[in-house]
């Protein structure tokens, strides 16, 4: 997972992936989705409970922790956002 954390655009891509499986969006590939494209509102159309469900699959993937709405609209501001705050927080457990 490192190796993952520390590329970019691997990482870009994985979140991604796990937004589209996480949210079972049928109608959206990963090419779709831009690496600064919002992903609630005028985005992606996200909303409050797809938020919860990425929630969880971020700390279960990265073991980091979302503590709060406004950590969280930080980190969910878009997938590059994501990606900063994932980079930032990510810890390898031993």
């Amino acid at each position: 997972m490192r190796e993952l954390v520390s590329n970019s655009e691997a990482l870009c891509e994985f979140l991604k992936n796990m937004i589209i499986d996480t949210l079972k969006l049928e109608d959206i590939t990963v090419d779709d989705i831009g690496n600064d494209t919002p992903l609630f509102r005028e985005g992606l159309g996200l909303d409050s409970l797809d938020a919860l469900e990425l929630v969880v699959a971020i700390e279960k993937n990265f073991n980091v922790i979302i503590e709060d709405e406004n950590v969280g609209k930080k980190a969910f501001a878009s997938i590059k956002a994501l990606a900063d705050f994932v980079q930032e927080e990510y810890t390898q457990e031993d």
